[in-house]
């Protein structure tokens, strides 16, 4: 198993390295005790029929229930046993397995978390004991404001796209799956050619390949297999053409909940999202950001409002959600819209746009100061998009966006007239 490695000269300093069989490897050398191994896998929520949705989410939790070689929990104490920690998140669009470990420890170690994520036996005892965990998980989220104002959005967001379903599948579903099901979904998605696995960590680079490539000698599910994925074939949304609104009553809220949303691009249009993660600092990162100041500091209509440009695989949403009284909601709303149609018209000061290329060029310094870090953001972009580049090059993305650009993003993909908007008030206001 032989491959070029490719070197990128900077500070951060990865090798890829990619085997016949499609999976790719990425290493990098880090001065610090410990080592890092994530395991991404290019399958989330996204993937899935109606008919299975949250099979994604329910495989990763029956990923640690054993294999041929390692009984149920054995995974789990082996790793406690020396102390290495070891975690597991299911999202739209990826499913991300990783350990950190001593590096002393990683040779034994890393093996195995190859072999769980490979080669889970998927019993149907312990499909059957772990269904109602995932089932009481439901519960919990239903039972969340937050997640239920969230789940409300995006329903409003997308009409057909997967992303307007919950990760965590809803109850009626999860109740039906059949262990069988799920072997099928694991043999078929979980691939060598979807899966990226990242090595951080005080080792050579070149014993981090050789410790993943022997760990994945060792499994058998590693032969290519073409994927079918059930986004495969889908599109975009187009822009919302009017103000789409939907209003809820939500008795467990003491405050009534606003959402606005905007369909934007996503991974897949990566170059347009710089733009819009700069108008989502100027607007709702920090105490001196625009609708911060005005609608929490100065006129306190709201108890807190955030903005996101939330970046999907297919499509992006631009998200604004606030808190506040319920007889303020209309008001909020229509400053919020004002808001958007100044950044149309009005060019962004040169003083906030350098305030948010400081706050990404230390964030990013911070996102790369442990292995676990500099993992996920490699795997990220690696899984994601096939590519590094983006993972070393977003600062300077962000840097190189000036006033013009903000105008033009704020023009092209959030109208002040066109969006999607989830009212959620409390039962006693009505």
């Amino acid at each position: 198993m032989t491959s070029t490695l490719v070197k990128f000269p900077r500070l951060n300093a990865p090798k890829l390295h990619r085997l016949p069989n499609g999976l790719t490897i990425v290493v990098e050398q880090m001065p610090i005790d410990a080592v890092n191994l994530s395991l991404w896998i290019k399958v989330g929520s996204a993937v899935e029929s109606d008919t299975i949705n949250g099979m994604a989410h329910f495989l990763e939790h029956m990923i640690f229930k054993g294999t041929e070689r390692l009984a149920s929990g054995e995974f789990e104490r082996r790793i406690e046993e020396r102390g290495a920690v070891t975690n597991a998140a299911t999202s739209q669009d990826y499913t991300h397995y990783y350990i950190t470990t001593a590096p002393k420890d990683f040779a034994e170690l890393a093996p195995l978390q190859m072999d769980v994520v490979f080669n889970a036996s998927i019993s149907d005892d312990a499909f059957e004991r772990e269904r109602l965990v995932v089932l009481e998980e439901i519960r919990r989220s239903e039972d969340n404001p937050q997640r239920r104002t969230y789940r409300r959005a995006m329903e409003m967001a997308f009409n057909y796209l997967p992303y307007r379903r919950p990760v965590l599948g809803p109850e009626s579903v999860i109740s039906q799956l059949q262990p069988q099901q799920m072997r099928n979904f694991h043999t078929t998605l979980y691939q060598p050619h979807t899966i990226t696995a990242v090595a951080v960590g005080n080792l050579p680079t070149e014993e981090l390949i050789e410790i993943i490539t022997q760990g994945l000698i060792q499994t058998k599910n590693t032969q290519h297999s073409e994927l079918t994925a059930q986004n495969s074939t889908l599109s975009p949304e187009p822009a919302f053409t009017a103000i789409v609104r939907q209003e809820f009553i939500d008795e467990n809220l003491q405050q009534a909940r606003l959402i606005m949303v905007w369909r934007v691009p996503g991974l897949s249009e990566i170059e347009q999202t710089y733009a819009l993660d700069v108008l989502a600092a100027i607007l709702g990162h920090g105490r001196t950001s625009r609708l911060v100041r005005d609608l929490k500091e100065e006129r306190e209509l709201v108890h807190s409002i955030s903005v996101s440009n939330m970046t999907n695989q297919l499509q992006g949403t631009f998200y604004i959600s606030a808190k506040c009284a319920v007889e303020n909601v209309q008001v909020v709303e229509e400053a919020i819209a004002q808001h958007i149609r100044t950044l149309q018209i009005e060019m962004v000061k040169e003083s906030e746009i350098a305030r948010v290329r400081r706050r990404v060029a230390n964030r990013f310094i911070f996102a790369n100061e442990s292995p676990s870090d500099r993992a996920g953001l490699y795997g990220y972009y690696q899984s994601m998009l096939g590519d590094l580049e983006p993972a070393f090059n977003y600062p300077a993305r962000i840097q190189a966006q000036d006033a013009t650009d903000l105008m033009q993003a704020a023009q092209q993909y959030l109208s002040p007239d066109a969006y999607g908007v989830v009212a959620i008030k409390p039962s006693d206001k009505l």
